[in-house]
């Protein structure tokens, strides 16, 4: 549940990076990030990734330490400029959520777990 939940929420978030680039690079800019216009592309494209990953279930702990890096980040700039309840409230209640999923993986219903199955890194339940 919190693979997937999370996983919508990265997805839903890197789109405004793509649907309105103008604004989340002048907020880049604002936050001190440097090269601010390809710093949200690199960040949508990591958000929509991570987040597909998660979903799917497939390279889930990979995915969560990478995007709970991108949280790191967005959390001591975001969240040090602008504060407020989505940088200091949602960002790290899912670097939470991403720092759990390192420690417990993707579960049972995720591709991570056919593939272990079929490499024989795991036996079916009977």
């Amino acid at each position: 549940m919190v693979r997937v939940v999370t996983g919508v929420l990265f997805v839903t978030f890197s789109l405004g990076k793509f649907v309105d680039h103008a604004k989340e690079s002048a907020d880049f800019d604002h936050y001190g990030i440097p090269a601010p216009e390809v710093a949200t592309y690199l960040v949508g494209t990591l958000e929509l990734v991570g987040g597909i990953l998660l979903v799917i279930g497939l390279l889930t702990r990979p995915a969560a330490a990478v995007l709970a890096l991108n949280l790191l980040g967005a959390i001591s700039t975001a969240g040090r400029v602008d504060g407020g309840a989505f940088h200091l409230g949602v960002a790290p209640a899912m670097l939470v959520a991403m720092l759990f999923l390192v420690w417990a993986g993707s579960g049972r219903f995720a591709l991570d777990r056919v593939a272990r199955l079929r490499l024989g890194w795991e036996e079916a339940a009977t």
